[in-house]
């Protein structure tokens, strides 16, 4: 069975955030985030968080902040959940799957990107959308070669 979608962006800044989660309608969900990322302004590296670790954010507003910003990701973990759903830790797959989680999104070391999603056709998209904006190594996740043994990037 697939579970997501992995594979590798270029170790630069950019909005890279926004073009990977397109095909997923971001403003539909509240998003628990975290990791280590910076604002990037006048092409010089920010030393203000752009992702807040362990804090909740509107979708809508997460949308605004992916798309019109430029920003470096070192390592993120975002996750999504339906609006008016409870917002929990998930450190498994187990987890994840027993949770009101649609999305979990895992980028290390600024360049390895794991997606883990619940809907099927979702996994489809986003794995499209990764071979249209050529990211490299581009492969579905599935029950077989899913290597992960914590979803978070610590």
């Amino acid at each position: 069975m697939r579970r997501g979608v992995s594979f590798q962006i270029p170790n630069e800044y950019g909005n890279y955030l926004w073009k990977i989660l397109k095909p997923f309608n971001v403003g539909n969900y509240l998003w628990k985030m975290g990791g280590e990322s910076y604002f990037v302004i006048d092409g010089e590296l920010d030393y203000e968080k752009f992702l807040l670790d362990n804090s909740v954010i509107e979708g809508a507003d997460l949308a605004s902040r992916l798309r019109n910003n430029q920003y470096y990701a070192i390592f993120v973990e975002l996750r999504a959940y339906p609006l008016g759903k409870v917002v929990n830790q998930i450190n498994t797959y187990e987890e994840f799957m027993n949770s009101e989680c649609e999305l979990v999104l895992l980028l290390v070391d600024s360049s390895y990107v794991s997606i883990y999603c619940k809907d099927i056709n979702v996994v489809e998209k986003l794995y499209l959308n990764a071979l249209k904006n050529e990211f490299e190594d581009v492969k579905f996740i599935t029950d077989e070669n899913d290597v992960r043994t914590s979803l978070t990037v610590w």
